[in-house]
């Protein structure tokens, strides 16, 4: 996109002061209600303008019902907000400012990518010179003339990523932009990602891929059972917070390895293979060594011993299920 003001695709980017920034999406107190079963209970956020925001939490936990309502798909139970500015209650109002890609692309197999994208064009009387263009911004402009049903799974994603670009939209929603794409997909959706939004574009994204949020996210918003437990900037979620990774040389000792430790009053976050500790007031380097003198006096051998700054999983884990704001 030109003009655009992200400083390196794929990375988080520096936010502009509060000041200086509208809010693309603001919700107020919104609920959504299916019978017994509450889906969104009570939800206050508020999405500044030119993010890529990230949307995340549980099964379950509300998302695609808050991207539903914002896309008049679902009315709210109760609540009010805006999108863009209009009222959430009257979406024709903002719409057609809105793009979407949900619940993967649809188009015609038959049909070549700019066919499809001509056809769409045509039915939401959208401007088909902007074909060309978008093509090449999802980098399938030498792929264009090929039928749908040829492309791999990442040019689907990226062609249903140029349709939702068609009306250049000032919202952008993406929800499971990364399903079914292998590694290299997924490198490449990230970057494309990282281009879309600036201060005129805000992109909310919904993902349950962690790693990948944390590299191109700038703004976080954290639900759970249906309510808000975290919405900020990144560098306010993840913070500076300090930990040590360890890895026992004999997988086995793992457990045996968590024990000690949370016997000795750590803050323990055990994976498959090593644990993360902690490091709160402590000084790095003396934890580390009372950490390896412990692990050796009960005879575990420590592979790996590192200083770490804690990462998206870790704070995620430490928010969700606890309803916290």
């Amino acid at each position: 996109m030109q003009g655009s003001k992200v400083e390196a695709p794929g990375r988080p980017r520096p936010l502009a002061p509060s000041g200086e920034r509208a809010s693309a999406i603001v919700l107020r107190e919104v609920s959504k209600r299916y019978g017994r079963r509450t889906a969104v209970d009570r939800l206050t956020i508020e999405v500044p303008a030119g993010v890529v925001a990230g949307l995340i939490g549980p099964n379950g936990a509300g998302k695609t019902t808050v991207m539903a309502m914002l896309l008049a798909l679902v009315r709210p139970s109760a609540g009010s907000g805006t999108v863009l500015g209009e009222p959430l209650g009257r979406p024709a109002s903002y719409l057609h400012q809105v793009g979407a890609l949900i619940e993967g692309p649809a188009f015609y197999p038959y049909l070549t990518g700019r066919e499809n994208l001509a056809l769409l064009a045509t039915l939401g009387r959208l401007d088909p010179a902007r074909i060309p263009s978008l093509l090449e911004l999802v980098e399938l402009g030498p792929r264009g003339d090929d039928r749908f049903r040829h492309y791999s799974m990442g040019m689907k994603q990226r062609l249903g990523i140029a349709a939702a670009l068609l009306g250049d939209p000032a919202l952008l929603i993406l929800d499971e932009p990364n399903n079914g794409l292998d590694p290299a997909g997924i490198r490449e959706m990230r970057d494309l990602i990282g281009t879309l939004a600036d201060g005129d574009r805000t992109v909310l994204v919904s993902s349950h891929v962690l790693s990948e949020v944390e590299q191109i996210c700038d703004w976080f918003v954290v639900i759970d059972h249906g309510r808000l437990v975290f919405q900020g900037p990144a560098a306010m979620l993840l913070g500076e917070e300090d930990r040590l990774v360890a890895a026992p040389e004999q997988p086995a000792d793992l457990p045996r390895l968590v024990g000690l430790l949370e016997d000795r009053g750590h803050h323990v976050h055990a994976g498959d293979r090593d644990l993360a500790v902690s490091v709160g007031d402590a000084e790095p380097v003396a934890l580390a060594a009372a950490l390896n003198r412990a692990a050796m006096e009960e005879g575990i051998v420590l592979a790996e011993l590192h200083r770490a700054r804690a990462g998206l999983e870790s704070r995620y884990l430490s928010l969700v299920g606890k309803g916290e704001s």
